[in-house]
């Protein structure tokens, strides 16, 4: 990805997810999936330009209210610490860095320590 360009491609989400250790591609209720220690950190959407991520309420709200373009949910979501990210609108960063939030909520102490250096 090049530094002036904001959002990614469906690829770039596939190379940031499976760039942290222990991360498997698999499918969720019928689409791309990404889990660590069979544990979900993320799904794309069933439109296809968004990725299902967990996310506090408070967060998610902020977000949503900040960025309406980028952060949103459906009304399956609005009970679950859910959100929505269009593909095309986050920034690499931005999405490594709830990605990476995801993951270590999820992952093996050994995968921790393999991506820490420890």
């Amino acid at each position: 990805m090049t530094a002036s360009r904001k959002g990614l491609t469906f690829e770039d989400i596939r190379r940031i997810a499976l760039s942290f250790p222990g991360v498997e591609e698999g499918t969720s209720y019928g689409t791309p999936a990404f889990r660590v220690s069979r544990k979900f950190i993320t799904r794309l959407h069933d439109e296809g330009e968004a990725m299902v991520m967990r996310m506090p309420f408070e967060e998610r709200e902020m977000l949503m209210a900040r960025e309406p373009g980028t952060w949103f949910i459906t009304d399956h979501y609005r009970d679950y610490p859910m959100v929505l990210v269009r593909i095309s609108a986050v920034a690499e960063p931005v999405f490594r860095t709830l990605f990476e939030r995801n993951w270590r909520a999820a992952a093996a102490k050994k995968h921790l320590k393999e991506f820490d250096g420890d």
